[in-house]
């Protein structure tokens, strides 16, 4: 089981990838089609910055409506700005964290652990970083660490009565090869095979 310490320098890793495909991402076409169901790689980025800043304001400053989780319009223009911004707002929140609080999401109305939900935003960062790096056409593996811990929460994810959706799409199953892929495939994606 990974320690907060270890969970938050995993997380400040993963952030720092995403936001290399940020950059790419921004560089390029913004309507074009992700891995996740009527989202374009605009709608996934606005995502992952309101997933951040609602993240933050929860963990920051206390109880944050849902309000505080609409992503912003994302252009080619504001992209990797409004990504650094709500990605440094994430990362002040998690190391200024007391790990003995309770932080309420109204997302999911749940009162969590700061390490409860900075192990919700570690697999939220990876998976979508890897959707981006589809979109674009390349590929995306977090650290190792990364990969053991997103898997076991996929496995727990995929487990749930109902499965996935609302959360992720529905699980396709794991193979018994490459833990990453099968984190993904738990997950609902569709992992090109080498």
């Amino acid at each position: 089981m990974l320690t907060y310490a270890q969970m938050l320098a995993l997380h400040d890793a993963a952030l720092t990838d995403a936001g290399r495909l940020v950059e790419q991402a921004a560089d390029g076409d913004l309507h074009r089609a992700t891995p996740c169901d009527d989202w374009d790689l605009a709608a996934l980025l606005s995502h992952m910055i309101g997933q951040n800043n609602g993240f933050a304001a929860a963990v920051g400053a206390g109880p944050a409506d849902v309000t505080a989780y609409a992503g912003p319009e994302v252009t080619p223009e504001n992209a990797v700005g409004e990504w650094d911004a709500s990605a440094a707002a994430l990362r002040t929140a998690f190391a200024q964290a007391d790990e003995e609080a309770t932080v309420h999401l109204a997302e999911f109305d749940s009162q969590v652990s700061p390490a409860l939900a900075l192990g919700m935003q570690l697999l939220d960062t990876v998976v979508h970083a890897w959707d981006v790096a589809a979109s674009l056409g390349t590929t995306y593996r977090p650290a190792e660490a990364s990969v053991g811990f997103v898997l076991d929460s996929a496995r727990q994810i995929a487990a749930r009565p109902g499965g996935t959706p609302g959360v992720f799409a529905v699980s396709i199953g794991e193979t018994g090869g490459d833990p990453w892929a099968d984190a993904l495939r738990l997950l609902g994606r569709t992992v090109p095979t080498a």
